[in-house]
């Protein structure tokens, strides 16, 4: 049985049947319609973001199967702050300042997709992304804490 995976990225519960779904999806003889609201049911969680979207369908009997991924850790930042962008300006220009515990959320989120099962590198992982956005964390540069996690400052938030 011949399988086709097409992979895109749409912004979360506004896919549409036009690009970059319809093109992509086009030829293969399914129902964009039902693709595009199953896709809008499972991303509609990450509403204003770009979520990769990875769909298997079996070319024989027309069924396909929707794995939503998870959106980028720059992405999850600006939603926790509410702000549309990072800063152009990192170093000179901050956005926003996270709380530890949006870090924690954040890195619990995107735990499943990583190359590590440890939330402490993943934190330190979602800290590294804060720092290239000009986001503070508790009011202080994001490698400060990498330093005070490195410490043990944050053990009792990391454990359990």
């Amino acid at each position: 049985m011949p399988t086709k995976i097409v992979k895109v990225l749409v912004e979360g519960g506004k896919a549409t049947p036009g690009p970059p779904l319809g093109p992509a999806i086009g030829g293969l003889g399914l129902n964009i319609g039902e693709i595009v609201k199953e896709i809008n049911q499972k991303t509609k969680e990450y509403q204003g973001m770009k979520v990769p979207v990875e769909i298997k369908v079996d070319l024989d009997t027309r069924k396909f199967e929707i794995k939503v991924g998870i959106p980028a850790t720059s992405m999850l930042i600006l939603r926790e702050l509410g702000v549309e962008k990072g800063s152009g300006q990192t170093g000179s220009q901050q956005v926003g300042d996270l709380k530890f515990e949006s870090v924690l959320k954040i890195a619990k989120i995107k735990l499943p997709d990583a190359n590590t099962n440890s939330l402490k590198s993943m934190v330190k992982m979602v800290l590294g992304t804060a720092v290239s956005m000009g986001v503070t964390v508790e009011g202080k540069d994001p490698r400060e804490i990498i330093k005070e996690i490195d410490e043990g400052k944050w053990d009792h938030m990391l454990e359990g």
